[in-house]
């Protein structure tokens, strides 16, 4: 079993999950940042997938069975948008190419995003796996481009690949730009209107994720959390300031924003201006997960930092 991407939230909650299950003997991960949690019995090897002799070495060395892919780096989530959208590239052709051409993978759980559906005029509010895709921003392009690359490389073994499309994966300890924007003590938010959108849980992405490796199911799977949030509800769930903004004052925002520290990537912004919200139903059924956490509750826990418990130098050396 490879994982790729462990090294961020997701990959290593999604590394978690497989370490507690029998049926997993032995989990890989490569990238090239460390886990942000312990992993007990997960071998990691840290490669930029930028280097691309070492990871196609690696992967062809590990002839992993199965591939859950979550080397999809989001801008300005742990890296500028340049690097991000060459690391995604980098990440699926060569792991994914590496690891088909072995021969022994039978199986392809990739993490993709709900943003390939673009938003605008003409387009479907509430996408489900039917709508054409047809992104807006680049984070959309790079996530279809990357569902095209793993799907080449998988077709000349017939090997099934499962594109989970995941809504913005938001939690209070979760590098996100979206997430940064909104915990800002004055939120940019649209005077004329208050667009919905949806929002998932890294733990609900990371089970998802994981089941989507055990269903013989190929093709898309949107996951989006329950319900719907607007940035003027975020704003006020977080007791930040909604600051209304029109027309071209957005560029004078965003401008803002990147000075205090959440810069804010085309896909941010398009979701605060237009909304972003997908039909989820199909992956429900089809993976039985059931009812996700609601969008609004992960704003609520988005806010929320656990209260530092300082200790009496007695209490430390007990």
């Amino acid at each position: 079993m490879l994982v790729t991407g462990m090294g961020g939230e997701l990959g290593t909650r999604v590394a978690q999950i497989l370490e507690d299950r029998d049926d997993v003997e032995e989990i890989v991960g490569v990238d090239y940042l460390p886990p942000r949690r312990r992993l007990h019995r997960s071998e990691f090897r840290r490669i930029d997938p930028l280097e691309r002799e070492r990871l196609t070495e690696f992967v062809t060395e590990v002839s992993p069975d199965a591939v859950i892919h979550v080397g999809v780096y989001e801008p300005h989530a742990r890296c500028e948008p340049g690097p991000a959208r060459e690391r995604t590239e980098a990440m699926a052709v060569h792991a994914l190419g590496a690891a088909a051409r072995t021969g022994k993978l039978e199986r392809v759980v990739l993490r993709s995003g709900v943003e390939v559906y673009g938003r605008g005029r003409g387009r479907a509010a509430v996408p489900d796996e039917d709508v054409p895709v047809a992104p807006t921003t680049p984070f959309g392009r790079s996530c279809l481009e990357m569902e095209s690359i793993a799907a080449a490389a998988a077709r000349t073994q017939a090997i099934p690949v499962t594109a989970v499309r995941l809504a913005p994966v938001v939690g209070s300890h979760v590098p996100s730009p979206l997430g940064r924007v909104l915990r800002l003590p004055v939120v940019p938010v649209p005077a004329l209107a208050d667009p919905a959108f949806s929002l998932v849980s890294p733990d609900d992405a990371a089970h998802a994720l994981v089941t989507a490796l055990g269903r013989d199911h190929e093709g898309a799977l949107n996951v989006v959390g329950a319900g719907a949030a607007s940035p003027w509800q975020a704003a006020r769930l977080g007791g930040r300031v909604p600051f209304p903004v029109i027309g071209g004052g957005w560029s004078v925002a965003c401008r803002v924003a990147e000075v205090a520290g959440a810069p804010v990537p085309p896909h941010v912004a398009e979701l605060m201006c237009k909304g972003r919200t997908a039909d989820g139903s199909r992956a429900r059924d089809v993976l039985g997960i059931g009812e996700l956490r609601s969008t609004q509750e992960i704003c609520v826990e988005l806010f929320e930092w656990a209260t530092v418990t300082r200790l009496r130098p007695s209490e430390a050396a007990a």
